[in-house]
């Protein structure tokens, strides 16, 4: 090994579910991603009731017997995904297990990132209807901004399983990286021998200081894996730049770290994007800003 990633121990993932098809592909798609290494994966069902505040004893009760029955439903449904996802992976050293809370997602995700150690957040992005692409809209961005301290990986919906053999790691180079941040994204292309794909949009004719020394540590950061840097000129919107990017190239993963006037924010905040969103082919590995 020639990073010291400690692929050996046991890697905790987190995987919110509503029971769709593509909840169910992101858990299958992270098995497959993780086959070589022992994991523990927690399911998450979060479900809310909605009761009136100023509430009388038949409201209450009300409320009562709609809690119970919406946590009898989360709780069978994730018993079915449990037997579906263990029959699905038997031959993996793989752990799963179940939790049913009646809170919001995003809440609950940051309490049991920090309760449970987790290592990785992976979601489907299209629940119940929507896209086959994953759409970086209001739903997704939301979750990325208000989760913290973890990676999160988004799966597009029915996205075969493929080794992620190309990686695309764009950046603005205006962020240093140090190896705990970019160590989810070390670590898949360490166990897939991947290739990265640096790629820079420029929008200036050269790097400034503060840039060149960013990329410098980038650069000893990938040392010992294989990669190259493209040099993008910036003739369109980042967010279709990057889509063609990844079309060229083959891409099989990409990454990109979320932190604030990052890369990222700026795409967000592309014209084109708040009115449709950022529609991507592949998995997306977003690496937050260590705080």
């Amino acid at each position: 090994m020639r990073y010291n990633l400690n692929l050996k121990a046991m890697k905790k993932i987190l995987v919110p579910t509503d029971f769709s098809n593509n909840a169910y592909s992101a858990l299958f798609y992270a098995t497959r991603l993780f086959q070589d290494q022992a994991c523990q994966f927690y399911i998450l069902n979060t479900f809310e009731v909605d009761t009136p505040t100023l509430t009388s004893r038949i409201d209450t009760e009300k409320g009562e017997k709609l809690y119970k029955r919406l946590s009898n439903e989360s709780q069978e449904k994730l018993t079915e995904t449990y037997h579906s996802i263990v029959r699905d992976s038997e031959d993996f050293k793989h752990t799963f297990e179940t939790i049913s809370v009646s809170k919001k997602l995003t809440d609950t995700i940051n309490k049991t990132i920090k309760s449970k150690k987790i290592d990785l957040v992976v979601m489907g992005t299209k629940g119940a209807s929507g896209a086959k692409e994953i759409l970086i809209g209001s739903n997704t961005v939301q979750v990325i901004e208000k989760i913290k301290d973890c990676p999160i990986l988004a799966v597009p919906d029915e996205f075969d399983f493929k080794k992620p053999t190309e990686i695309g790691f764009a950046t603005d180079f205006k962020s240093l990286y140090n190896p705990e941040e970019l160590k989810p994204l070390l670590e898949i292309a360490t166990a897939f021998s991947s290739n990265i794909r640096v790629m820079h949009i420029h929008e200036e004719e050269k790097l400034d200081e503060m840039q060149e020394y960013n990329l410098e540590s980038l650069k000893e950061n990938f040392k010992q894996l294989n990669y190259c840097i493209h040099w993008i000129p910036r003739f369109a919107q980042k967010a279709k730049l990057i889509n063609e990017f990844i079309d060229k190239m083959n891409i099989d993963m990409l990454c990109m770290s979320y932190y604030k006037h990052g890369l990222m924010e700026s795409i967000t905040r592309e014209p084109v994007i708040k009115k449709i969103g950022f529609h991507l082919s592949v998995p997306f590995l977003v690496i937050p800003e260590l705080s």
